[in-house]
């Protein structure tokens, strides 16, 4: 798994330098939860609000719902839907995606549970909404499809605990690399694009986890430079079982 993530950090970094490359700053703010109602089903939700570094312009929110079936105490696997909006400053508004998805994840504790590592494999079926300018009002003009597969490696290093073996500070280091499949009018590189973090987080209970990191953001483009959005990422995890004793 070591080799993957390096070759992983290897084609980022490739990719990010082999041509001009547009700084800009960024945040994200995201709550993820996921809730076992039973020993087999759960379900997720998810929402995030990606802001400009000033936090005056929205560039993107992201809504996702799915349903989870738990192989194990280890893997699940999960399907769902997210509504994504994305401002364009060309059009001066926000552009709909609507996106079903397929994954696949198995966590892995170990140095006596304290750690853990997360592989997730995720496939997206895109819908993207495309805009233009008609006699200065903005108006739909269809959308673009386009097949995704998402491989993000997470790991959760124990730092230390706080008042007790239930409140825990940790370092969390991740990344996910965004490839495409097969031939589309939304980005035809392979490499969509690439998330790298690394940050601290404060577990209470295996419950609630408050996560402050930063993201290096990569983003390739089919019509236009590269993007490389530094940016400060807030996020709030909350893991529920639901289920009756």
């Amino acid at each position: 798994m070591k080799i993957v993530f390096a070759f992983i950090s290897l084609a980022f970094f490739s990719a990010g330098f082999s041509q001009q490359t547009k700084q800009d700053q960024r945040v994200w703010f995201a709550f993820t939860g996921q809730y076992k109602v039973s020993n087999h089903w759960g379900y997720h939700i998810e929402a995030q609000f990606r802001m400009d570094n000033q936090l005056e312009q929205s560039q993107q929110n992201l809504f996702r719902v799915g349903t989870i079936y738990y192989l194990s105490d280890t893997k699940n696997l999960s399907v769902g839907y997210a509504l994504v909006n994305t401002f364009s400053s060309s059009a001066d508004d926000f552009f709909k995606e609507n996106r079903l998805w397929e994954q696949f994840q198995v966590n892995k504790k170990w140095r006596d549970g304290k750690n853990l590592m997360t592989n997730r494999f995720r496939l997206e079926q895109r819908w993207v909404e495309k805009i233009g300018l008609v006699e200065a009002n903005v108006v739909s003009m269809g959308s673009d499809y386009q097949n995704r597969l998402r491989y993000l490696n997470r790991n959760l290093f124990h730092l230390t605990d706080l008042k007790s073996t239930k409140e825990e500070l940790y370092l969390v280091v991740q990344n996910e690399i965004f490839l495409t499949l097969g031939d589309n009018k939304v980005n035809a590189k392979v490499i969509d694009q690439n998330r790298f973090l690394i940050g601290l987080g404060l577990n209470y209970n295996n419950n609630i986890r408050l996560e402050l990191g930063y993201l290096n953001h990569f983003i390739t483009s089919s019509f236009s430079n590269d993007v490389m959005n530094h940016t400060l990422s807030i996020s709030f995890i909350q893991n529920l079982l639901l289920q009756k004793p």
